[in-house]
């Protein structure tokens, strides 16, 4: 059927819509066209019934603004500009939207509502107390936000007011970048960055393709080839190009980098328009860079922020980490704490003042307004005082610490030079630092194999042609060498396909010389996507067939006997991971029409004849065995008049605007059938570096993994027995299409195997014990993507849940999973299913690929090797990584020491606050609740801001309580905080307990001190400020030594810091005193410290009431030093030969190591 053309569209502006063909006037066309002819009359029929036209998500763009007739029946449709916006804010928008966003937080509302009602009600303290640190800490964050978005701006001016090269009337007229139109021609030149989604016109080559790397895009540095259309492929001068008419068709701008859908329509005087199929090669995206050509011309068809780069702006979903949901939790029980802390204190005043003389005494007697007042308000103002007075037990400046330690603790992991790869001159990379701490906490770990474990450098080694094995011992001059050959036929027919059924291209190095035939092959160089192609072609090129590139349609070979061959190639099948496999369909140089497929055998096998598979599948199954990747190859001659057929189905579909994939999908389908097996392939790729040891140490540290992959099964097993996921003594458990069969009865026979390893599973590893995989029988499941979907979506919907069930257990329980022939969905699919079993075990998933992206985006955390299969992976990941040997180091040591940092700063945190507010709490039954406060103001808004701030700081970001090397030593220390043990109940209640403790000893200690006697030789006794200075004091010495006496690794910055906000405590306090200042002397505070410290009995107490503070913690190290000296570990060295006893101590606190 013939495939019917658009009626052309007239210019209406900047853009233009097609009017609901119902309504449509007839639209005038060149003569040759009338309005009324047959042909019309048959697209218009064509548009109404058969569907193919769907205008709803296309866009239609006059190429060069030219109209394509005097009239038309199309409106305006109004495109954006080519200004790129990535700023957040504008100049009138910043206060109102940053401020909004601020205290979206809880944590900033809750304090915001207090500071209001230190404000409205009469309160004990001064709205400056919470007000200031409130304020302190929403003036840093908007200064923070508001340099990082006039940096935005500042990129965003300089790509917008960038120079370009328009092309109008034939000429080239330079403009800014935002002043760029969707129609416009641009002229782009070598090196320079592309300002807006252009498709692809016309450039200086003669073959009509340029060179193009989109590193900025995603990470790829390798040159890629876009190509022209050849109807538009020789208009490569300004002229030329301002007399193309035409019209380009397209999908409405949406993200995916790889995926473009469009036709171009062009007009000739007197013709029918000629439409094309505008495909991904065909698209330049905006920030991609032109290399090795001179100039191109390209059509604007998305601009702004409507370009793929722009739409690539939004962020992932967001992840949260453990700590964080367990500071959520802890901060609700002492929002519940300082709630029970206030109703206490309301009650307790009224029981008090329930008598008269107490509530109204003579000599202060209530006002006629106090005795007017409401009773149960003013107990709801009583409360709300009382919880403005206790509020400081909520650390605000907690959340600013977390994030300053999430932020500069992410530049270690991209410092340390263990994990830079000198190959590629590249380090570790932090996409996020939210979750620094999660990597002290996985549980499973999710691996692709291709890339990921091996190298994804390939290597021919052999194939098999007609059932006979050929080896890689060849040569130019000698052939083959062999016991038993196939027929020369057969061998040259195969060594063809191999240079055929390919997309690779040729880069040449040198381009003077490469007209030169002999010059070319030396500089030459195979450029593709895919590493296995490379090699099948490098392995070709050493039995005498060379692939001498493309030109003009042809693909040149050069055979053994150094004659020149060209092909025609008519139509490229492209590979897809639904089908796994490729084709090309050639016209052979005697004019015979023929199909070459490759690919995998499972997608091979089914469409080629029984009889020739079986001396095929001997050599691909043993093949898998020894570890290679294999690929089988096969072909079908096509007539001339089946050939017409097919031409016209494909260039139907690849016209369609909707669902072209899907249209593409089933003509292929079509296409590869009845196809005569030629032979197989074997492809090595060889194990990453220090693999087998990271894997053994990730086992060894608790962790299960889990090999996710597409390969077959033979493939995937002999890899992972080489990498020591299975090793010789682990049985294997296999729910495989070989052992569950494909008749109609196979989910019987799956159900009935599924039974019998589960009860075997829960024979061997009883359930109460946490990780008791580690020390029972091994057991590797092993299970295809054909099963998997078999158990997920089973054919009688009542099984679903059951089989999940069982089949979930039996993964939980297995040491080890390989899943092969896995899709991308399906691999999302397993993670998610973890993911969300019991307990929610953390997870991590770690892929090179685009096909792991969906993995790496459904496990908590997800890792991208920088591979060779792209940078897509990277892109989308948390962490990038050079190599899989860098995740030893990533999860043992950084995430160890990550997620002890900030679970010390946390509890820390809480610590220290309720030392600090308890006594206040204390303090009120001796006031007769009359919500005075101990501290002076000064010191309630400066505790968490300047006097305790900086040594957690830094204790938070340099801590090393076992060093990096033990933990990289002895994986097993990585058990000792997993499953949030720092974080969880036993710990919390330590650290409470303590501050309630410290608080006590604080407060009563002054009391006793206090209460009868005289600090001064007058005999005058001390007034409540020196009573809370004194507490001050041994409040802020306290928590400072107790952070001193858990640190382990000791740096110059840690002795300013901790010894630094002592002296600077103490220097606060004369300055604040008058002593260093005198204009302070009409305050109240004047001369308190400097007369408290006059005293001996003071500096006795303060002593004192530290070393009492101390002395549990101080018990607790001596006692877990004890109890470890009995309990040594002996362990030798074989790099030294030496004896060396490590002693290792975990306490609810802290953790410790000696040697």
């Amino acid at each position: 059927a013939r495939r019917s053309v658009p009626s052309p569209p007239q210019r209406l502006g900047g853009g233009l819509r097609s009017v609901p063909l119902a309504r449509r006037e007839p639209a005038a066309s060149p003569p040759a066209r009338r309005c009324g002819s047959p042909t019309m009359l048959r697209r218009t029929i064509n548009r109404f019934f058969t569907g193919e036209e769907k205008r709803v998500g296309t866009r239609t763009i006059l190429v060069g603004h030219r109209p394509v007739s005097e009239t038309g029946a199309y409106v305006l449709q109004k495109f954006c500009d080519n200004k790129i916006i990535s700023s957040k804010y504008t100049v009138w928008n910043f206060l109102p939207k940053n401020l909004f966003e601020q205290f979206r937080r809880i944590a900033n509302f809750y304090f915001l509502i207090i500071f209001l009602v230190q404000v409205i009600v009469d309160t004990p303290t001064s709205p400056v107390t919470s007000g200031l640190p409130l304020f302190f800490v929403i003036i840093v964050t908007a200064i923070k936000q508001g340099y990082e978005d006039w940096l935005r701006h500042r990129a965003d001016r300089e790509v917008n007011k960038s120079t370009v090269f328009v092309i109008e009337d034939g000429k080239r007229v330079k403009k800014d970048c935002d002043a760029i139109q969707v129609g416009d021609i641009v002229e782009v030149t070598t090196d320079e960055t592309f300002p807006c989604d252009l498709v692809f016109l016309a450039s200086s080559s003669k073959d009509g393709t340029c060179y193009v790397t989109t590193a900025s895009l995603d990470g790829e540095s390798n040159f890629k080839t876009h190509y022209t259309v050849q109807d538009t492929a020789k208009l490569s001068t300004c002229q030329a190009i301002d007399c193309l008419t035409a019209t380009i068709e397209c999908e409405q701008p949406q993200p995916d980098l790889y995926k473009f859908v469009g036709r171009i329509n062009i007009y000739k005087d007197n013709q029918e328009p000629v439409a094309r199929a505008l495909g991904p090669d065909n698209l330049l995206l905006k920030g991609a860079t032109l290399k090795t050509t001179h100039k191109i011309y390209g059509v604007a068809v998305y601009t702004g922020m409507e370009t793929k780069m722009a739409l690539n702006y939004q962020g992932k979903s967001q992840k949260r980490s453990a700590v964080e949901k367990s500071i959520n939790v802890f901060l609700v029980v002492y929002l519940f704490i300082l709630v029970g802390k206030a109703v206490v204190c309301t009650t307790m005043k009224y029981f008090w003042i329930s008598e008269h003389s107490v509530d109204a005494p003579w000599y202060n007697q209530k006002t006629q307004r106090e005795r007017e007042t409401f009773k149960l308000l003013r107990m709801f103002t009583d409360f709300l005082s009382f919880m403005v007075l206790f509020n400081f037990i909520i650390p605000v400046s907690m959340y600013v610490t977390v994030e300053m330690q999430k932020f500069l603790g992410s530049f270690f992991i991209s410092w340390d030079k263990e994990m830079y790869d000198e190959n590629t001159k590249e380090g570790a990379l932090v996409n996020t630092s939210d979750l620094n701490e999660e990597l002290g906490q996985v549980e499973y770990v999710f691996s692709d194999k291709t890339g990921t474990l091996t190298e994804n450098t390939m290597e021919f080694i052999e194939c098999s042609i007609d059932g006979y094995k050929y080896n890689s011992a060849m040569t130019e001059v000698d052939g083959l060498k062999y016991y038993e050959k196939a027929e020369k036929s057969q061998e040259e027919l195969f060594l063809r396909a191999l240079c055929l059924c390919h997309t690779v291209q040729i880069q040449h190095r040198d381009k003077v010389d490469s007209g030169k035939s002999h010059q070319e092959t030396i500089a030459q160089k195979y450029v593709s996507s895919s590493p296995d192609e490379i090699a099948l072609l490098t392995g070709a090129k050493k039995y005498g067939f060379t692939f001498l590139g493309q030109e003009n349609g042809f693909m040149k070979i050069q055979n053994n006997n150094k004659e020149i061959e060209r092909y025609e190639l008519l139509h490229v099948l492209d590979f897809d991971c639904v089908r796994r496999r490729m084709s090309v369909i050639v016209r052979m140089p005697s004019g015979k029409i023929v199909l070459f497929c490759k690919g995998a055998d499972s997608s091979v096998f089914s469409r080629v004849a029984v009889s020739e598979i079986m001396k095929t599948k001997v050599h691909v199954e043993r093949n898998a065995m020894d570890g290679y990747r294999t690929l089988c190859v096969a072909f079908k001659e096509i007539s001339e008049s089946d050939y017409l057929k097919v031409s016209d189905s494909i260039k139907e579909a690849s016209m369609a605007l909707q669902d072209r994939e899907a249209k593409m999908a089933v003509i292929f389908d079509e296409i590869e059938r009845d196809m005569h097996l030629i032979g197989s392939t074997a492809v090595e790729d060889r194990l990453q570096e220090n693999a087998a040891e990271t894997i053994e140490a990730l086992h060894a540290a608790g962790m299960k993994i889990w090999v996710l992959t597409g390969d077959k099964m033979e493939t995937a097993m002999a890899t992972c027995y080489a990498c020591r996921l299975f090793q010789a003594n682990t049985e294997l458990l296999l729910l495989t299409t070989k052992t569950v069969g494909e008749d109609h009865h196979k989910e019987e026979r799956l159900y009935k195997l599924m039974m019998e390893y589960h009860k075997k599973l829960m024979n061997d590893m009883p359930e109460d014990i946490k990780r008791s995989w580690i020390h029972s029988h091994e057991y590797g499941l092993v299970i295809d993507g054909t099963t998997l979907t078999l158990i997920l979506n089973p054919s009688q919907e009542s099984y679903s849940g059951h089989y999940r069930n069982i089949f979930q257990q039996i993964c939980l329980k297995s040491t080890a999973v390989l899943c092969c022939r896995m899709a991308p969905l399906q691999k999302a699919q397993i993670v998610r299913m973890v993911k969300y079993s019991k307990g929610n075990p953390i997870t991590l998933a770690i892929g090179d690929g685009a096909n792991d992206v969906s993995m790496i985006l459904e496990a908590h955390v997800g890792i991208g090797i920088k591979g060779k299969e792209g940078r897509q992976a990277a892109r989308n990941s948390d962490y990038a990584i050079p190599k899989f040997k860098d995740l030893k180091r990533l999860l043992l040591a950084h995430g160890h020491l990550y997620y002890v940092r900030i679970s010390h700063l946390v509890q820390y945190f809480f610590y220290k606050n309720l030392c600090f507010i308890f006594p206040q709490f204390l303090y009120q039954f001796f006031c007769g609740f009359s919500q005075q406060p101990l501290y002076d103001a000064a010191y309630l808004t400066m505790f968490n801001i300047c006097f305790t701030s900086l040594p957690i700081v830094a204790y938070s970001l340099l801590e090393q309580h076992i060093p990096i090397d033990t933990l990289m030593s002895f994986p097993k220390l990585y058990m000792n905080v997993s499953d949030n043990a720092m974080l969880q109940l036993k710990p919390f209640l330590y650290w409470t307990c303590l501050g309630l403790f410290d608080g006590f000893v604080f407060f009563f200690g002054g009391y006793f001190l206090f209460v009868d006697a005289s600090l001064e030789d007058n005999g005058k006794m001390a007034g409540n400020w020196s009573f809370g200075t004194m507490i001050f004091t041994v409040l802020v010495f306290t928590v400072t030594l107790k952070l001193a006496l858990d640190t382990r690794f000791w740096t110059w910055l840690n002795h300013f810091v901790i010894w630094g906000s002592l002296a600077f405590y103490v220097f606060f306090s004369f300055f604040w005193g008058g002593i260093l200042w005198p204009f302070l002397k009409h305050q109240r505070m004047y001369f308190v410290f400097a007369q408290l410290l006059s005293s001996v009995s003071t500096w006795l107490a303060i002593f004192l009431l530290i070393f009492i503070s101390l002395f549990p913690e101080m018990i607790m190290i001596i006692f877990k030093n004890t109890k470890r000296k009995s309990h040594q570990v002996t362990r030798r060295l074989p790099s030294s030969g030496t004896s060396t006893v490590f002693m290792l101590s975990q306490t609810s606190s802290n953790h410790s190591f000696s040697e």
